[in-house]
Formats: C-alpha cells, structure tokens, sequence
C-alpha cells in the first residue's frame, strides 16, 4: 500500500469499485467511468506527472468518495497479473473495476479488461464523440490552444484553473481597470481576452480576463482578470477563474487611452455575452 496515496474519504478496506485511468481534465469521457462506480467506488488515477487540465488532487473535486493516486513509476515494471494481485491485496472488498475502450495496463500493456475479468466484475465504457470528435485529454490541451468553445464542449463544462494572486505592475488601477493578477499550474488557453467568471471565497463573479505579453505596456506574460461590478482591494491568495467565451485576440495598442478604450469595448461586450 506505499505505492498508493490517499485523497478519500472511504478506507482501503471499504473501497468496492474503482474506476482505472489517468483522469487529467475530467471531461465527458471521464466522467463517464466516474458513473459506473457504486456508493463506495474511487478513483485509481494512474499519475504519470504530466497533468495540467485538472492536476493533481484537483481531480477529486468531481468525485464523491475521492481519489488515489498510483504514480507510473511505481507499477510499470509489474506483469499484468502482478497488477491484479496488487489491486486485491490493496483493495480486500474490490468487486468492480471500471476502464476505458482502449485501457492496457501491465509491462508492456499486456494487460486488457479480458485479463481483469478473471478476477472482478469489469465494466468497459465506450468511446465517447461530441460533433464526431472523440473526446481525449490531449484533444481537449489542442483545443485550448485554438477554440475555447470546443475545449468546453468536450469537457462538458467551463474550463476553469485555480490560481494564486500575485502583485502586479500597478498600471490597470491607476491608468486602466483593477485586476488581480494570477499565477497557475493549470495550462492556459491561447493569448488574449476572455469572458470569464471569477470565483472568489464563495460568490462567482462576471469578470473579464487576459493572457498574454502585455504588448502595450512592459512586454511580459500575465494572467489577469477583472471583476466587472466589485473591487476587490485584498484577494484571496487562490482563486478560481471559468472561460466562458473568447473575445478578442492579444494586440499591440499605440497609447494607453486606446488600449483603455478597447477594455472598455471588452467589458461592453462581456456584459452581453
């Protein structure tokens, strides 16, 4: 049971079902494992250390019952059978196991839900399409970098991160509008502004937001959002910002009036979206 790290509620011994994979973006596909697990299933979310849609425990969020996490390194070298024997010692009441359409696992990937069956009830979920596209975690990382509307869909919700505040360089409130400056894990979808709804403690707040190097003023990266109807003089140090919708691509403006100008056409538009 070292291999294994808990973020459960439910002890080793109670756990009945779990769903097998690496869960990064919990999206439609996802969550469609998550569904098969019975009162007392969790996830055994094989980390492989590369997750950035939902990283780490943050995939817990859609869980009832939690989440362990298995790192790769620990469990590669084992057979398949190996890997069964593991999963019946460390789960003494493990029934059902939930899998994929296309899920391996053991040295080599010799592995399958066949193999599985031998020992639990296996549940085998099939592939998952929106508008034909079949719905994986490393099709949804490209759409964050082209169409956030398509990033949504396939994850069946708003994209969001959790960030911590950072200070900034000051010109938004003296010159612009107020904003919180940001600092995330999470992978970002491409440069510009965004329609957004920033979470802060416990109230969800319209908000617009920028990626990007700030071409009119010192050049560097940012993240930054901007709550449209309260100032917040103290944010927290996390927080959590949803993309709702793209606005407008990251320009080079000649002045500050004008860049104050398009923010200004930004938040009009936001208001309506």
């Amino acid at each position: 049971m070292e291999m294994l790290r808990f973020s459960t509620i439910l002890k080793s011994s109670e756990i009945t079902s779990v769903a097998i994979g690496g869960f990064d973006g919990m999206h439609l596909g996802h969550m469609e494992l998550v569904k098969k697990l019975d009162e007392n299933g969790v996830l055994l979310v094989i980390d492989k250390k590369n997750s950035n849609l939902t990283p780490d425990g943050f995939r817990c969020r859609y869980v009832k019952n939690g989440c362990l996490f298995l790192e790769l390194d620990s469990i590669k070298h084992l057979t398949k059978d190996e890997f069964i024997e593991f999963l019946k010692k460390s789960f003494p009441s493990l029934k059902k196991v939930v899998v994929g359409y296309d899920f391996r696992f053991g040295k080599d990937r010799e592995g399958s839900s066949e193999s599985l069956g031998k020992e639990f009830e296996v549940v085998t979920v099939s592939e998952v399409k929106v508008d034909g596209i079949s719905v994986h975690t490393n099709v949804i990382r490209e759409a964050l970098k082209k169409d956030i509307s398509l990033a949504n869909k396939l994850l069946g919700r708003e994209y969001e991160v959790f960030a911590k505040s950072v200070k900034g360089q000051g010109i938004g409130t003296k010159e612009l509008v107020p904003t919180i400056n940001l600092e995330t894990i999470f992978l970002l979808p491409k440069s510009g502004v965004y329609a957004t709804v920033t979470k802060i403690d416990t109230v969800y707040h319209d908000s617009i937001s920028f990626i990007g190097h700030r071409q009119t003023t010192d050049g560097k990266f940012a993240f930054e959002t901007h709550l449209l109807d309260v100032i917040i003089d103290c944010p927290p140090k996390t927080l959590e910002v949803r993309f709702v919708d793209f606005i407008r691509d990251n320009k080079k403006f000649d002045t500050i009036k004008a860049l104050r100008y398009q923010i200004g056409k930004d938040i009009k538009r936001r208001r309506k979206s």
